[in-house]
């Protein structure tokens, strides 16, 4: 494609809605580079009702060569941490500030607007204020909540009292970093010092990784879980059960989704799109508090186009460190000792293996397993069953996200990498280890 750069420089953020109607970046060509700034993702825009879905994240990429049916690869080369203080915790919905869901329509409780502006006025949890008659618009409220300062070298974070806390909250832009272009209000702004002194290390990842789906989404909704909350609803985003397979998994709060990780993303529409944010410090699997640690970081991706592997979902080849003990690649004293086995037994032959986690996304962690076996097994050309029983002998179903991101992780035989064009990827990513 004419024009194609090799590197795109990424400051711009949609407005909470992933819309493949809309203008992409670039292009960039295939082979290049993604550098972008991204601004903090939950609960930023969560206490920002003009951002209409529940995050900020980059303005798509259009990506060279990519076509429908095609997967990019994108390497995770680099993740840097900005922001010097965030703050985060379990959150509850305020009824009467939203039009059925919280992320995505918020109403101003006093003069009925959708998605208002908003004014911050003083700090704590009433400081967000509506524009138009400065009513207090807050569509979540904290039920636990920390404020958390990091160390230069962004290694180590503490939990800050309450005085420290209200000295980040009078100047939150500039302690949390926040890109120029950004529009959401900081979180650091309210405050919250319910745990203080905790230490926790840091390993930054991307929550929200993926390409462009084929129909208009709210940003934090780009998955299965998130996602059934769009069926059915009653504003202006509502979605079918048909069009919610148009996602692309983009949020998957996976945090294997780290500096050296690939992940390989379906392409939905023309260009692929891609876009990234949600960056988080830190977090455990399973996101189990609903949230994490939001900040601002530069991030360094690299794009590649794998022509004609379609994928319905992403597929993750983690660092050799995150994969499961079960799926990391045989060591070469390890198949010495297994051909000694199989001469014993009179086995012919042994299988040679890489291994691939497949993202599984839906409504519930159940649904979400099955969701990323079928795609293996699609994908493969095996059976769901044999999927079970690679997964349980050779890797590791781990939660992404509760309630409903999972990755269904196992050694695949080297021919079916070959065949799908992911032998030389994967044999990259996992080098033989003595």
């Amino acid at each position: 494609m004419a024009g194609a750069k090799e590197t795109i420089m990424v400051n711009e953020f949609v407005d909470g809605i992933i819309d493949p109607e809309k203008e992409m970046l670039g292009p960039v060509r295939d082979g290049g580079h993604i550098v972008a700034n991204t601004s903090p993702g939950c609960w930023g825009p969560m206490i920002t009702p003009a951002l209409k879905g529940g995050h900020e994240v980059t303005t798509p990429v259009y990506v060279e060569g990519a076509e429908v049916g095609d997967t990019i690869a994108v390497r995770i080369k680099s993740i840097r941490v900005t922001s010097m203080v965030t703050a985060s915790g379990n959150d509850a919905p305020v009824e009467g500030r939203f039009l059925g869901d919280p992320f995505v329509a918020v109403k101003c409780p006093q003069c009925g607007t959708l998605h208002p502006e908003t004014v911050i006025k003083g700090t704590g949890k009433t400081a967000i204020r509506c524009s138009k008659c400065g009513a207090d618009v807050t569509p979540f409220e904290f039920t636990n909540a920390y404020t958390m300062a990091f160390d230069d070298e962004k290694q180590i974070g503490i939990t800050l009292d309450q005085d420290a806390a209200l000295q980040t909250a009078e100047n939150g832009h500039y302690y949390m970093a926040t890109p120029e272009n950004s529009i959401q209000n900081p979180i650091v702004t309210f405050a919250p010092h319910d745990i203080i002194g905790m230490t926790a290390r840091l390993r930054p990842f991307l929550g929200q990784l993926g390409t462009t789906p084929s129909i208009a989404f709210p940003d934090s909704h780009n998955a299965g879980d998130f996602g059934s909350f769009l069926v059915g609803a009653p504003h202006e985003y509502a979605l079918t059960e048909e069009e919610l397979e148009k996602r692309t998994d983009g949020h998957m709060d996976i945090n294997r989704a780290r500096e050296g990780a690939v992940v390989l993303c379906p392409v939905k529409v023309p260009g692929g799109g891609v876009y990234l944010g949600d960056m988080h410090a830190m977090q455990g699997d399973g996101e189990i508090a609903g949230h994490t640690t939001d900040v601002s970081g530069i991030v360094t991706l690299q794009v590649s186009v794998i022509k004609g592997l379609k994928t319905e979902g992403p597929i993750l080849l983690p660092t050799p460190e995150d994969l499961p003990f079960l799926a990391k690649p045989l060591t070469k004293a390890e198949r010495r000792q297994a051909y000694k086995t199989a001469e014993k037994w009179h086995v012919q032959s042994l299988e040679d293996s890489l291994p691939l986690s497949f993202v599984g996304t839906g409504k519930t962690l159940n649904e979400a397993t099955t969701n990323g076996m079928e795609r293996a097994a699609e994908l493969l050309g095996i059976t769901v069953p044999e999927v079970m029983n690679r997964s349980t002998v050779t890797g590791s179903i781990e939660i992404g996200r509760h309630p409903g991101v999972v990755t269904v992780t196992f050694l695949v035989p080297k021919h079916h990498l070959e065949k799908l064009q992911l032998l030389a990827l994967a044999a990259e990513q996992y080098p033989p280890e003595e």
